[in-house]
C-alpha cells in the first residue's frame, strides 16, 4: 500500500525573522520578472521544503510590512504556512529540530544579501502583517563629508548641505499623534491614509556605528505609501532653511501633497523592528487591525496640539 501525501490540512504557521540589503531587490513583492525579496524567499522554501516532490502548493509569505525598491530591513517579519509532515521532513536523519534545520537549508540557497535569521512555530493566532503593534524605522543621512564612508553608501544619503538637526526634530515632533497623512502618502484607491505616528525625531549620532550621521526614528501603527520618505523630504527642507520649522504640521493639516516635501531616495530607509503584543493578545491585535481606520478618530487640531508642544519647551 503507498502512503498518502502529506496533506495540508494540518499546517504548521511558521514565524520567520529575516534581514535584507534591498539596494539589487525591485521592493519586497514578487513580480514577474524581476528580483524581489518575496520572490527569492517563497522560491527557497519551495526548494528546500520540496513541496513539488511532496504534491503540495509552495508556499505563501505573508510579510509584516512591504518595502519599496531599494529599501533595507534589519528586523523584517512573515510569517507561512507549512503542512506538518513536510515540515518534518527537512530535519533529515538529524535529530536537530525542523525549524533549526530549515534555518540551515535556508542559508544555502538563499543569495548573501537576504538572510533568514530565525524560524520559531509561530503562537496561536499570529498574523506577521495584523497583529503587529507597529513598525520602526531609521533613516540614516551623512552631511558631513569627515563622516562621509564609502562602505555604507548603500545605507545612508549623502547630504552636501549641513543640516540643522535642532530644526528638523523639533518640526518632526509636532507631526506625532493619530492624523490623516494624506500629504506625506502616495495615494492609492480605496486605502486610508489615516496613521498613528508614535515618535518621530532626528538626532546627530554621537558615538557608536551611526557616529556622525543624522539619523530619523520613526515609528507608528502602520506606514501608507511612501510616507516615512516624504516625511524625511519635509525635514529636510527645514533642515535646510528652506521652510520653517512650523512648515510641516501645516501641511499635514492642509492634506495635500507638496513638492518641497519630496519623497526621497529609498536607500537611506531600514526596517529596524516590528512589533508585536503577547501572545494572548495576538488574535485580537489582527482583527482590530483588519478593521478599517475611522476617518473621525483623528487628533482634532494637530496645529494646537504642535503650539501646545512649543509652549511647553519655550517656543513658539
Amino acid at each position: 500500500m503507498t502512503s498518502e501525501p502529506p496533506s495540508d490540512e494540518n499546517p504548521v504557521r511558521l514565524r520567520l525573522d529575516l534581514a535584507y540589503d534591498g539596494s539589487a531587490f525591485a521592493g519586497w513583492a514578487r513580480q514577474p520578472g524581476l528580483r524581489t525579496v518575496q520572490g527569492l524567499l517563497e522560491d527557497a522554501l519551495a526548494t528546500v521544503l520540496r513541496t513539488a516532490a511532496h504534491g503540495v502548493p509552495d508556499p505563501r509569505v505573508t510579510v509584516a510590512g512591504r518595502t519599496d525598491a531599494g529599501v533595507h530591513a534589519r528586523g523584517q517579519v512573515a510569517h507561512v504556512d507549512v503542512p506538518a509532515a513536510v515540515l518534518d521532513a527537512t530535519r533529515g536523519r538529524t535529530a536537530r529540530s525542523a525549524t533549526d534545520a530549515l534555518v540551515t537549508r535556508l542559508a544555502g540557497v538563499l543569495p548573501p544579501d537576504l538572510v533568514v535569521h530565525r524560524v520559531a512555530v509561530a503562537p496561536d493566532g499570529f498574523d506577521a502583517r495584523f497583529s503587529a503593534l507597529r513598525r520602526r524605522y531609521a533613516y540614516r543621512i551623512c552631511d558631513d563629508p569627515a563622516a562621509r564612508d564609502p562602505l555604507t553608501r548603500t545605507a545612508v544619503l549623502w547630504h552636501r548641505r549641513p543640516l540643522d538637526v535642532a530644526a528638523m526634530d523639533e518640526a518632526a515632533r509636532g507631526l506625532v499623534g493619530r492624523h490623516d497623512f494624506a500629504a506625506y502618502c502616495k495615494p492609492r484607491e480605496g486605502a486610508t491614509t489615516i496613521r498613528t505616528l508614535e515618535l518621530f525625531g532626528w538626532t546627530r549620532a554621537a558615538d557608536g556605528p551611526d557616529a556622525g550621521l543624522v539619523v530619523a526614528r520613526v515609528q507608528a501603527d502602520a506606514f501608507c505609501h511612501s510616507m516615512v520618505r516624504s516625511l524625511v523630504g519635509a525635514s529636510l527642507a527645514v533642515g535646510e532653511g528652506r521652510r520653517p520649522v512650523s512648515w510641516p504640521v501645516e501641511l499635514l493639516v492642509a492634506g495635500r501633497r507638496d513638492a518641497a516635501a519630496h519623497v526621497v531616495a529609498p536607500h537611506g530607509l531600514t526596517l529596524e523592528e516590528v512589533g508585536y503584543p503577547s501572545d494572548d493578545e495576538l488574535a485580537r491585535r489582527a482583527e482590530q487591525t483588519r478593521a478599517r481606520r475611522a476617518s473621525h478618530d483623528v487628533d482634532p487640531s494637530p496645529l494646537a496640539v504642535a503650539a501646545a508642544r512649543a509652549a511647553e519647551c519655550g517656543c513658539e
